[in-house]
């Protein structure tokens, strides 16, 4: 478990508490959809595991809620806001109408960077849009509309009651051992938390060498510390005013190490 000082915000925003930190802040924006053949993968680097990523539906955002890499794997429950549409007419007057939107919103985990019209923060792959109507029988009035307003929140990204996932970590396909290592945390994303920087421990110097981040969630780092390999973790919440590094322990990465590996830890971060 990771080593934390100043108990006050920082105990709720990793290890305790969790079902207190999440967002209670609704903002205002705006979500469109774009033509794609899964949605899945997409700039964070979750690759084939974006395809399964924690059960939810996935969505690419804008450069703001993206930070950089920083926003992937975060999750947000989205509320779309449009008045209720006449769908059906009789002699030029409108003979009814119906709610077309969710009231009770949707899920969405950030798997990729792009951007939409001004002040569109959530570009949803087409197959998930749909999921922001009341029903499927009315789906076809959200996706004419194209761009709709919407209310959005940080959310858990679990089902679970205490909204705790261990994090877990997948060896980049681009690793080639021993001379280059690269990662992406795959789970992680409890509430309102975001990785910020992630460094390996060199044994041998009694120093912390900072990884890359190459790209998305995906951190890097050429001809890394031999043997199992120590981790330290910058997070932050989602606003940027608390940020601690959570140091381990335990060793996380093995001596050997290939493409493709999942680590699972048993680093909580809520």
């Amino acid at each position: 478990m990771g080593i934390l000082v100043n108990y006050n915000r920082l105990v709720c925003m990793i290890l305790f508490l969790p079902s207190l930190c999440y967002s209670n802040q609704t903002i205002a924006s705006k979500a469109t959809f774009y033509e794609t053949s899964d949605g899945k993968g997409g700039t964070c680097g979750y690759g084939n595991y974006g395809n399964y990523m924690n059960n939810v539906r996935v969505t690419a955002v804008s450069s703001k809620l993206y930070n950089n890499g920083a926003g992937c794997g975060a999750c947000y429950h989205v509320t779309c806001k449009e008045k209720p549409v006449c769908v059906s007419w009789f002699n030029g007057t409108c003979s009814r109408v119906e709610t077309i939107c969710s009231f009770s919103g949707t899920k969405l985990m950030v798997t990729d960077n792009r951007e939409g019209p001004v002040g569109t923060d959530f570009i949803i792959p087409y197959t998930n849009f749909g999921s922001l109507a009341v029903h499927p029988g009315v789906a076809y009035y959200v996706y004419a509309k194209g761009v709709v307003d919407v209310n959005y929140r940080r959310v858990s990204c679990t089902n679970n009651n205490n909204g705790i996932i261990n994090l877990a970590l997948e060896v980049d396909e681009h690793t080639n051992y021993p001379a280059f290592i690269a990662f992406v945390p795959i789970t992680y994303q409890g509430g309102l938390t975001d990785i910020l920087a992630i460094e390996i421990y060199k044994e041998k110097c009694n120093k912390w060498i900072a990884m890359r981040r190459a790209y998305g969630a995906v951190f890097d780092m050429a001809n890394p510390p031999s043997g199992p390999l120590k981790l330290r973790i910058q997070v932050t919440d989602h606003d940027g005013s608390i940020t601690k590094w959570v140091q381990f322990k335990k060793t996380i990465i093995p001596s050997y190490w290939k493409p493709g590996t999942i680590i699972q830890t048993d680093i909580q971060l809520s």
